[in-house]
């Protein structure tokens, strides 16, 4: 199967909207990224998969910590600046919206769900990286509904 049916395919999963990040102030970056699940809860851990090409690739390994945004529906904008090559690393960064966590990693205030991650593992695939992370801590909110990727655009629960 050639990489664009592929892509096509897979735009009819429904998934989270998450911005991964990492770095301290003035050295921050993240992408906008849908490629994360819990992988265990003992320990608890999550999994995210990162190009190799992404700004926040290099940085995570150096680092050995991430954060994982989850975005509610009023992140739309949010969302759609850090997935452009138009503004990048530390320009992303609104400096009231994010405060720094317990591993070091950017958390962004008001989001449906942020985990703290430090880095345990990684794993190579093709152009990617699995990154494993043990969650140590978290934060949610319970008044706000997520922002979602729905074929090829972010949509709400209620549609776009």
């Amino acid at each position: 199967m050639d990489s664009a049916k592929f892509k096509a395919l897979m735009r009819h999963q429904a998934g989270a909207v998450t911005i991964i990040t990492v770095g301290k102030p003035g050295e921050r970056t993240g992408l906008t990224a849908t490629a994360m699940c819990s992988l265990s809860d003992s320990p608890p851990s999550v999994l995210i998969c990162v190009n190799r090409n992404a700004s926040a690739h290099t940085p995570i390994r150096a680092n050995k910590c991430f954060a994982v945004n989850i975005l509610a529906q009023e992140h739309f904008d949010l969302a759609r600046r850090f997935s452009t090559k138009l503004v990048e690393g530390e320009a992303r960064f609104d400096a009231d919206a994010w405060e720094t966590l317990d591993t070091g990693a950017p958390a962004l205030k008001g989001s449906l769900a942020t985990l703290d991650c430090e880095l345990m593992d990684e794993h190579q695939f093709e152009t990617h990286s699995i990154f494993i992370g043990r969650v140590k801590d978290g934060t949610f909110r319970e008044d706000v509904q997520p922002l979602l990727y729905f074929r090829g655009d972010f949509w709400d629960v209620k549609g776009r």
